[in-house]
């Protein structure tokens, strides 16, 4: 690799740290290229790379992104992983692999800009990934929500059947119960004043009485004619 080559690897690890929201450094000394692709596969999946990477040159990168608290960490065989997203989930990927395959040592790391012990990254390794956590911050936060909709939701449905009862009642709305109307046309009645009678006709007359008046009229008159003269 000649001078040129080793400044465009030394800018290109600078960038990647400046990119990173995290990085993890590991010794993968004992692993084979096939296992690296595997793992490769498994971090890009999780959101990171790997990149293994000559210490000179990582110390010279480290530098220009001044990032000072990874250049003691560039001992031995050394790889960087970047993380571009949840950090334990990465952590969780590289445990795993540790786990199946015997390989992989923590050396550290950085978490935005804090230094990190290799205790750190086992300690993130085993924390829930970002996906669980906002999962059980939701349940949390969604359980007090469903009792009060549970609680209003049977307030509702109490009120409507007190409503209903009432309606049935003729307290509130639609026509009275029969019971109630006959009540009110009572009231009604008893308040309205009664007319007052039409005086009753007079009966018709006995017509042979008539008769036997008229008769005793004339001759009243006539005992009267006679005596005048």
């Amino acid at each position: 690799m000649n001078r040129d080559q080793k400044a465009a690897v030394i800018q290109e690890v600078a960038r990647e740290i400046d990119a990173a929201d995290a990085i993890f450094v590991v010794d993968y000394r004992g692993i084979s290229v096939k296992q690296s692709a595997d793992l490769r596969v498994r971090l890009d999946e999780a959101g990171a790379s790997f990149r293994v990477i000559k210490n000179r040159l990582g110390q010279r990168a480290v530098d220009q992104a001044g990032a000072d608290g990874l250049k003691s960490l560039l001992e031995g065989p050394t790889a960087l992983t970047f993380v571009r997203g949840d950090a334990a989930t990465v952590a969780k990927a590289l445990a795993t692999f540790r786990r199946e395959h015997g390989l992989l040592v923590f050396k550290g790391g950085t978490l935005n800009g804090d230094a990190l012990s290799a205790d750190d990254v086992e300690a993130i390794s085993r924390l829930p990934s970002r996906d669980a956590l906002y999962g059980q911050l939701v349940g949390v936060t969604a359980s007090p929500l469903s009792g009060l909709v549970r609680g209003l939701a049977g307030l509702i449905s109490g009120l409507g059947s007190q409503l209903r009862l009432m309606e049935e009642q003729g307290l509130v709305g639609g026509d009275a119960s029969p019971a109630a109307a006959s009540a009110e046309e009572g009231e009604t009645a008893a308040e309205s004043p009664q007319p007052a009678p039409e005086p009753a006709a007079e009966a018709p007359g006995d017509p042979v009485a008539e008769a036997v008046a008229a008769e005793e009229e004339q001759q009243v008159s006539a005992e009267g004619a006679e005596a005048n003269q």
